[in-house]
């Protein structure tokens, strides 16, 4: 069922003055055009300026049978028969006939006109471009982006481009090339529609949209809704086929004895294919190459069947009003020849008697709205913001859901907590029923709606009783002023809209009834998030301006979401939480909304779900203002009566430190009585006795908890430590106190959050640098942030983590090794508890505790930095590339910086460095690096290095008994890898031979 209210979207109506009876009329470009009965005089009037002046008139060719105007290129396009034959005309320049004996040029498509008639001032002219067709025309369409030309033939759709031709520097002209035929088999169109490539054609009880695509652009879409069997893709099978059809399947109905009704069918998207209608394409136009491959893609297909229980007979039910309507939410261009960009959404419309359709055609094709019209339609006509329909006696204003499609298509935050829109799905209203006598012809351009009327004299009687009839308190009657030298019985009605905001301004008058009879109308939220769409479709015709009207809207769009958050605050339906998104549209403050609902919890005796959700979801979020003493103490108050449950949470929000904290205590005290204990009100608690500065009741309510039970208690709420999200980290008194008491709780709480993914790796190093800013510390990573890299690296099992935190606790270390300042700060763990706790920290080497012995001559803290380096160097994770460019502060000239650099060489394959390093530096490392470090496929490095090696500096520096020591070491592992040869190969020519003579022996045993 429509909903029917009686506001007033119409402003003014006036009568246009027209000389003779008016036989058609349309519309466009802020002028209308009156064809007379006669069929061959066309008046063009002003609909800019009051009172419709008249702009020009001119006489057509032949009998107007169909008229259309073209906003691109500013041309008319008629459909005229003379002498029995029916032709396509086009009349451009037609506003230069506001000249008197203006010349007027006739030429041929394409042939255009350079000869002594051009001379002068040739732009001052209207030309009448006669276009040729095979198979008389029956219906046309103008693409309102392109001003391309679609006529509907018996067999054949043609497409017409709009070219601008030049003719001279001065001089350019609108010309047509016909670029596209496409080719029906079985179909005769009653009526077309064109737009952004969409073609919609339609019959007595059938519709098809397609749409025309370039195979180069998107070859995958072609390929998906290839339609057209091999077998038809031919004129000569198209010629088989109804030759087939007229011989020997002629179908059921046109036969006399038998009247065949189809049934019901609706094919959407890639089914549509499926309808049996074949089109094929003719590519005609001079730049048929390089557009590329064509095809047809179906995008829709609709049939109806007769219905009887509509009031309707068989042979009034048919389809009528076919229209395509594209809508833009981006900046887009004056129209011009030249294209405009895509729109956000098309719609397409069709209507029955009693029933209309609009559908959504980009994206996904859906069913956005069907109408239900309280009598008989006549003629439809779609808009952005109203649908338009005219009866026998009534013009009817529908709401229409173009800019709620149209939203979420164009903001992906549409639908969630962010934003809110009303839903496509809502019902369609009619805002006014406005009676008129004898309605014949609707048309629309912007805020103008041309109406023409022509009443039956002979049975007056019978059109007054139809409208004594429906007359009710949600219609009015319009008695309009004729002339008074008027005796005929038809009329020209111009009705201006009335602006956006005042008819939103209406809306919400009208809501307020509903919502003093029943604040929990359903009404009551239907009126105003109509108003709402009105005010979304008039902002996206008006974003790339920027004007004072446009101001006004933007403020009234908040207002309209101040009144829907209020509605839907109230409820406690399934919809409440639509409040969130309203009020944060709204632009009002969480205090301006807590006033509004308590002005409003009289009314309706407490607090809607709506609200709480709202006030909850509000206070969660950091960014929120900070709540006065006042409301800060209302709040509590509120969600003690409401949700008590959810006190602790709303206690520790950051937007609630200006609460009374005995107040709040108070608050927490009931909720414990009630029974229900948890570990996070014993810490919020505690937090707000720390705040009162009682460090007896702190103590009591932190030792009810073990510290890994706290920590689950910090998980769940998280703002008990820190407050603020990004570059505004900031710790809490809790997380100051804690600091200060118990640093291995609150590194083991911040681990615990970032772990569950309450913080970021970044935001807790913003945490704790903040916490420790006030300390001895200069240094920019504070020995409480590497606990926590190192206590992180322990429990993260990220990969991506792992990683950066080796890299950093590798920098710290060396660091810290270079300068060996003394902060005398101790770490939470020492490098034997990382050894035995983590995996990436690995035991040292042997060899190591040699360059680098316990009693080192170094600080302890600077031992302890050094053997977590060395244990992660020993350990097998850390990506030793990664930290090479760390090295370059770190001289290897003392024992510390060597151990490092052996290490880091070892983990790349750098072996021979490694032992040279070694022999240089600290030859009495060297065997028990080569028995740890030359294994496997390393062995063989004993002779091949280590051994001429130690024989050289032997050479050098006379019998060094560390050299002669490692030298029988080396031969004694030679002897045993080596056979006798190899062995006497080795050994050098000025060696001794008493000293290799026993290892010869065991090599040879």
């Amino acid at each position: 069922m429509v909903h029917v209210y009686n506001c007033h979207p119409f402003a003014s109506q006036h009568i246009v003055a027209a000389e003779q009876e008016p036989g058609l009329v349309c519309c466009g470009g802020g002028a209308l055009f009156v064809v007379s009965a006669g069929g061959c005089k066309i008046e063009a009037y002003n609909l800019q300026q009051e009172g419709c002046p008249l702009i020009c008139r001119f006489s057509s060719m032949g009998s107007v049978l169909s008229i259309r105007h073209s906003s691109v290129g500013d041309y008319l396009v008629t459909i005229e028969e003379k002498n029995k034959a029916t032709y396509l005309r086009a009349y451009t320049n037609w506003r230069y006939q506001a000249a008197e004996k203006t010349r007027v040029g006739v030429r041929l498509l394409g042939h255009l006109l350079r000869g002594s008639s051009f001379r002068g001032a040739p732009k001052e002219q209207m030309e009448i471009i006669e276009i040729p067709l095979f198979e008389p025309p029956l219906c046309m369409a103008c693409c309102s982006l392109t001003g391309d030309l679609l006529v509907g033939c018996a067999k054949s759709l043609v497409v017409f481009s709009l070219k601008q031709q030049t003719l001279s520097e001065q001089l350019s002209v609108l010309d047509f090339e016909r670029v596209l035929i496409l080719h029906i088999q079985g179909w005769s169109p009653s009526q077309v529609a064109f737009c952004a490539g969409y073609v919609a054609l339609q019959t007595e009880l059938e519709v098809l949209v397609v749409k025309l695509i370039q195979r180069q652009k998107s070859s995958r879409a072609a390929d998906e809704h290839a339609l057209l069997p091999e077998d038809i893709m031919t004129e000569s099978s198209l010629d088989e086929d109804a030759e087939m059809t007229k011989d020997e399947f002629s179908p059921l109905h046109e036969q006399e004895d038998f009247f065949v009704f189809p049934k019901h069918q609706e094919m959407l998207g890639n089914d549509a294919q499926e309808c049996g209608i074949s089109l094929v394409l003719e590519w005609t136009g001079m730049e048929a190459e390089s557009r590329g491959d064509m095809s047809v893609v179906y995008v829709l297909f609709r049939r109806f069947a007769p219905d009887f229980f509509q009031g309707c007979s068989v042979e009034e039910t048919h389809l009528h009003s076919l229209q395509l309507h594209p809508m833009f939410t981006g900046k887009q261009e004056e129209a011009s020849i030249s294209k405009r960009g895509e729109p956000t959404c098309v719609f397409v419309f069709f209507s029955l008697p009693n029933t209309g359709y609009m559908y959504s055609l980009k994206n996904t094709v859906e069913l956005v709205s069907t109408y239900q019209y309280p009598e008989k339609a006549h003629q439809v006509v779609l808009s952005d913001q109203f649908l338009y329909v005219i009866t026998r006696n009534a013009l009817q204003c529908f709401t229409v859901r173009c800019s709620a499609v149209a939203a979420r298509v164009d903001d992906p935050y549409i639908d969630t907590t962010m934003k809110a829109c009303p839903p496509i799905t809502m019902e369609v209203c009619a805002l006014r029923i406005q009676l008129f006598i004898g309605l014949k012809v609707l048309c629309q351009d912007g805020n103008h709606i041309v109406l023409l009327t022509a009443a039956d004299v002979d049975s007056k009687e019978d059109t007054e009783r139809p409208a004594r009839k429906n007359t009710s308190r949600k219609t009015s009657v319009c008695k309009p002023t004729e002339p008074a030298d008027s005796g005929h019985g038809w009329n020209i009605y111009v009705i201006s809209s009335v602006s956006t905001l005042q008819l939103y301004r209406e809306i919400v008058e009208y809501s307020k009834r509903y919502e003093q009879s029943s604040p929990l109308s359903q009404s009551c939220i239907h009126l105003l998030s109509e108003g709402h769409l009105l005010l979304r479709t008039a902002l996206i015709s008006l974003q790339d301006c920027e004007s004072e009207e446009k101001a006004q809207l933007q403020e009234a769009f908040q207002e309209s979401c101040a009144h829907i958050g209020d509605c839907f605050s109230r409820f406690d339906k399934k919809d409440c939480h639509l409040a969130l998104p309203y009020y944060k549209m709204s632009g009002l403050t969480v205090t301006d909304v807590i006033k509004r609902n308590m002005s409003m919890s009289s009314v309706t005796n407490g607090y809607g779900k709506g609200f709480i959700f709202f006030l909850k979801h509000s206070i969660y979020e950091e960014t929120m203002e900070e709540l006065s003493k006042d409301m800060a103490d209302k709040v509590l108050e509120i969600f003690s009566m409401t949700e008590p449950a959810q006190l602790p949470h709303i206690v520790s929000s950051p937007s609630m430190l200006n609460a009374d904290p005995d107040g709040a205590m108070t608050h927490l005290k009931q909720l414990e009585d009630s029974g229900a204990p948890s570990i996070t009100l014993s810490l919020c608690t505690a937090s707000l006795a720390l705040r009162k500065g009682d460090l007896h009741s702190y103590r009591q309510h932190m030792d009810r908890h073990a510290e890994m039970l706290q920590v689950y208690g910090f998980i769940e709420e998280p703002k008990l430590l820190l407050r603020g999200r990004g570059k505004a980290v900031l710790p809490t008194i809790l997380a100051q106190h804690l600091h200060d008491t118990q640093e291995g709780l609150l590194v083991a709480a911040v681990v615990a959050l970032h772990e569950n993914s309450k913080i970021r790796l970044e935001e807790a190093d913003l945490f704790f640098q903040e916490l420790c800013k006030d300390g001895v510390e200069a240094e920019s990573s504070p020995q409480l942030l590497v606990d926590f890299w190192e206590a992180l690296l322990v429990a993260s099992s990220h990969q991506s983590i792992i990683q950066e935190l080796l890299f950093r606790l590798t920098s710290v270390y060396i660091d810290r090794i270079t300068r060996r300042d003394q902060s005398g700060v101790k770490a939470l763990k020492t490098a034997e508890d990382l050894i035995n706790s983590c995996c990436h920290y690995g035991m040292l080497y042997p060899w190591v505790s040699i360059l680098t012995p316990v009693l080192f001559n170094i600080s302890h803290d600077h031992q302890e930095d050094l053997h977590k380096l060395q244990s992660l160097l020993c350990g097998p994770t850390l990506d030793v590339s990664s930290i090479l460019p760390l090295l370059e502060q770190l001289s290897d000239s003392d024992s510390t910086g060597l151990s490092v650099h052996v290490l880091c060489s070892t983990r790349l394959g750098q072996h021979q460095r490694a032992i040279d390093r070694l022999l240089d530096r600290c030859p009495q490392a060297i065997i028990s690096y080569a028995n740890h470090e030359l294994q496997n496929d390393k062995l063989s490095l004993w002779w091949q290095k280590l051994f001429p090696e130690v024989c050289e500096r032997i050479r050098k520096t006379g019998n060094d008994t560390v050299l002669l020591s490692a030298l029988k070491e080396t031969l004694v592992v030679a002897s045993k890898e080596l056979n006798p040869l190899e062995f006497l190969d080795l050994l050098p020519d000025d060696g001794t031979a008493h000293f290799f003579l026993p290892h010869l022996l065991e090599c040879s045993q």
